[in-house]
Parts: C-alpha cells; sequence; structure tokens
C-alpha cells in the first residue's frame, strides 16, 4: 500500500516555546502536528534555569499564533514590557499553552527522538526521495523504541542538553568527567535551591556570554551575606565586548544593563578576571580543585576552587539526523546559510536579522532545524526569532509561499556589532575598507557589509530591513 506523504503529521521535535510555537502555527494552518518532547513534561531545559530572569520582555516571549489559540480559552496576556524568569515563562505562557485541547492531544512525553530517516530509503538514494515520508525513531524511559511516519520534521530540540565541556580545545579537560560532581553546566540557582554549594565557597565561572555574567552577579550578591564566599571568572579570549554589551544603546535594557554592572565590577577590581586562559586539565588538590591551562604569557594554574561554574555555551547533537542529506557549517554546526551572519570569528551582533523558510532549507525536502539549535555553537539567540522561523517554515508547509518569503519581525538590536574588518567598531553598520580580503561573510553578502548587507540569494531582499540584529 502506497503512503501519502500529505495524509501524514508533521512531527516537531522539542516542547519548548520554539516547539509549541510551531505546533500552533500548523494548527492554524490546518495542518497536523505530532510533538515529540524527550523529557517527562515540557520544557524540560526551561525548569532548569527556571529562576532566572529574561532580559526580553514579554512582548518578545509570546507567539502570535500562540496567543490566537490562547486568548479564546481566557488567558490573558502578560503585561508586554514586564521581565519574566524561566518559571514565569513556563507556567503562565508554555503551560497553559500545552494545555490547548488540540495541542495536548498532539503531544507525546517521553519520546526522545534517536533517529530520523526516509521510510524504507537510506541517504544515498536520491530518485523521489521527496516523495518517501520521514520515519521518526523514538525511545521512552523504559528502553522501548517505536516509529511513526511524517510529512515533515521541524527539530526544535535546542542545545541546552548538550553544553560545551571546559577544555579549549572542544574535548573535555583532563580530570574534567572525573570531577564533574564538582561542575555545574549552565546557570545554577546560586541565590535558591543551589545555595549552599556555594555560600562561604571559592566558585570559578568560566565563560564569555550572558549566562556567565548571570552566575556571577549573583554570586556577587551571595557574598554580601554569606562570609568566605569567593568568584574568580575566567574567559578563553580577551574582548568582552560582546557580554559587556551595548549598555543603553541595547534594545534590551535589561541585557545593556547586565553588561553594565559586570564591567563595572572589573573595572573597580572587586571581582578577579583571568582573560585568555585556555583550560586544559581540572585536578584536585588537598580536597579543592585546581585548574591548569595556558595564558598569554604561558603555562597558568588557578587553586583553591571548589566549584566550576560551565557557561561555556552549547552544541547541536547532530546525530539523529545522520541518514538525511542535511547542510551544517563546518565550524558552529548551525543552518549553513546562517553562519555568516552569526559567525563570532567574523562579527560580534548579538542576535541575526529576521530569516526563516528560504534560509533554513535543507537539501533534504520537509527537513528543518530551527530554533536555538539553527544556530548551532553560536551564541545569543532570542525566542522572537525562533517564532519567525515556524512561522515562515509552516507557511511554506502549507503553500502559502508569499507569507513564507515575509519578515514579518523586528528585533531589538544589541548596540554592539563589530565586523573582524573593523574591531573597534560600535555601530551596526561600520565602513567597509575595499583593501581587506574577502571573508566568508563578504561572499555570501555581496552587497558590502557583513553585517548588515542582505543575502544575494535570498528572496527577503527587498522586504527586509537592513539590520544585523
Amino acid at each position: 500500500m502506497q503512503i501519502q506523504s500529505n495524509d501524514l503529521p508533521v512531527v516537531v521535535i522539542g516542547a519548548g516555546p520554539v516547539g509549541l510555537a510551531a505546533a500552533a502555527h500548523l494548527l492554524v494552518r490546518n495542518l497536523r502536528p505530532v510533538v515529540l518532547e524527550a523529557g517527562a513534561d515540557i520544557a524540560s531545559s526551561i525548569r532548569s534555569w527556571s529562576h532566572v530572569r529574561l532580559f526580553s520582555p514579554w512582548r518578545y516571549d509570546v507567539d502570535r499564533a500562540a496567543a490566537s489559540l490562547l486568548e479564546p480559552r481566557g488567558w490573558v496576556a502578560p503585561d508586554p514590557e514586564a521581565l519574566p524568569t524561566g518559571a514565569d515563562l513556563l507556567e503562565r505562557y508554555l503551560r497553559p499553552l500545552a494545555q490547548v485541547p488540540a495541542i495536548a492531544s498532539a503531544l507525546r512525553l517521553d519520546a526522545r527522538v534517536v533517529a530520523i530517516s526516509r521510510l524504507g530509503t537510506d541517504k544515498v538514494k536520491t530518485a523521489a526521495r521527496g516523495d518517501v515520508p520521514f520515519v521518526v525513531r523514538t525511545r521512552g524511559s523504559d528502553g522501548v523504541e517505536r516509529e511513526l511516519l511524517a510529512r515533515a520534521v521541524l527539530d526544535a530540540s535546542g542545545t541546552w542538553a548538550t553544553p560545551n565541556p571546559l577544555g579549549a580545545s572542544g574535548l573535555p579537560a583532563l580530570g574534567e568527567a572525573s570531577l564533574a560532581d564538582r561542575i555545574h553546566y549552565g546557570i545554577p540557582d546560586v541565590l535558591g535551591r543551589d545555595r549552599q554549594r556555594y555560600a562561604g565557597r571559592t566558585t570559578l565561572v568560566v565563560g564569555a556570554g550572558h549566562s556567565a555574567a548571570n552566575t556571577i552577579l549573583a554570586l556577587v550578591e551571595l557574598a554580601e551575606d554569606a562570609p568566605g564566599t569567593r568568584v574568580i571568572w575566567t574567559t578563553r579570549g580577551s574582548n568582552l565586548a560582546r557580554v559587556f554589551g551595548g549598555g543603553d544603546a541595547d534594545g534590551l535594557p535589561e541585557r545593556g544593563k547586565l553588561g553594565a554592572r559586570l564591567r563595572s565590577l572589573v573595572s573597580s577590581g572587586d571581582l578577579k578576571l583571568v582573560s585568555e586562559l585556555r583550560i586544559t586539565e581540572v585536578a584536585e588538590d588537598r580536597g579543592r580543585l585546581a585548574v591548569r591551562g595556558h595564558g598569554p604569557g604561558g603555562p597558568l594554574a588557578l587553586d583553591g576552587i571548589d566549584r566550576i561554574v560551565a557557561a561555556t555555551g552549547q552544541r547541536p547533537a547532530l546525530d539523529i539526523a545522520r541518514e538525511l542529506r542535511v547542510e551544517v557549517d563546518p565550524a558552529l554546526e548551525s543552518v549553513r546559510a546562517l553562519a555568516p551572519l552569526i559567525d563570532p570569528n567574523e562579527h560580534s551582533c548579538g542576535t541575526v536579522r529576521p530569516h526563516g523558510e528560504a534560509e533554513l532549507r535543507q537539501p533534504e525536502p520537509g527537513f528543518y532545524v530551527v530554533g536555538g539549535k539553527s544556530y548551532g555553537r553560536a551564541p545569543t539567540f532570542l525566542l522572537a526569532t525562533g517564532y519567525e522561523q515556524v512561522r515562515s517554515v509552516v507557511a511554506y508547509l502549507a503553500g502559502d509561499h508569499a507569507a513564507a518569503e515575509r519578515v514579518e519581525l523586528d528585533l531589538p538590536e544589541t548596540g554592539v556589532c563589530s565586523t573582524s574588518a573593523s574591531p573597534g567598531a560600535s555601530g551596526c553598520c561600520p565602513p567597509t575598507e575595499a583593501a581587506k580580503a574577502p571573508t566568508r561573510a563578504d561572499v555570501a553578502d555581496d552587497a558590502g557589509s557583513p553585517c548588515c548587507a542582505p543575502r544575494a540569494e535570498t528572496p527577503r531582499k527587498a522586504a527586509e530591513k537592513a539590520s544585523c540584529c
């Protein structure tokens, strides 16, 4: 019996903000979603940082299609200018959204996706590939594997569960695995449930992003009440423009304030900063930890550490798509077309301008990586960017190509955006230098600045705002 793909559901991997938004858009477009969530509850990653306050207000955190399903059920949108915590996001928005009957019936918890392929067709076969349904294999906590068929797959599984290690080589530092019980990956609840682990102790925070900044500021606050609490901050690089931020020029004021507070602590000497430390080893030394590596002047060691917070970013899990034809950037592991816009080797823009189906399209028809995972190892992904991604992708799947090509989002700028050609620039569009060698971003953006120019191969040039952020 021949299976018609159009009669099958669209599988969404991940029941976080972007995954649930994708389900909402599919329902609004009269397409049938099935949402697969690895955890026992929705938004398992957000629960791990539920204590953290977002720097993006509610108006950037609620998807429009999701709101259209919630409002008829009496849901009242939060104050658009208020700043939610992760717990607020979960309980005031995502939980009610998951309880919408059409989404609740599409949600399958404890269903970890372990592989995706085409039914009876491996990666090598080309003929009529796009006409064959996807087969999505899952594994539950009971170890039982199951399969379901899909007309399309949207991977919104994120990267939070696959953090980068401490080792500067991209591999775990020597000793890191054996001492993992004293290392926290992500953002610990320093002032709440994890307080006793950090009070009166010395903590090393590793990383140069907003997760590191949040943890440092919480530890500094804890030190005011708990004598003996010390914090040391170390980064691999020396350019901290991204984490210090654009101050008053940041379109998200709380993000600007976060960086300004951190900069002030470093400038005043109240926070010890060890920059350009490339960690190679973590060892136990007389009951405490010693971190060893290389600094600008040679070998460098930090001793007397009780706990380490690894705020070193995340990386995508790529194995599930091994039997699909997927293009990822070889450096960032992001969707290939996004890499020139978000590569920290090229520029420090906080976010990429709005984009959609055209940029996310893969050689495998009907398969899309969306949300934070689409950025790969690149930092600073905003929820609103993911909402725009799935709006466009779902419009395309529904046959509304005009809507898929439209840009329906204007993101706030970071106030920090410099290219490798202009290291000191603070504006979004630094002047081009005719004599500089072309970068990968220049090749993709042949109109001039790699930060601002629309990519030549996308169909959205006339509609896009010339903004890197």
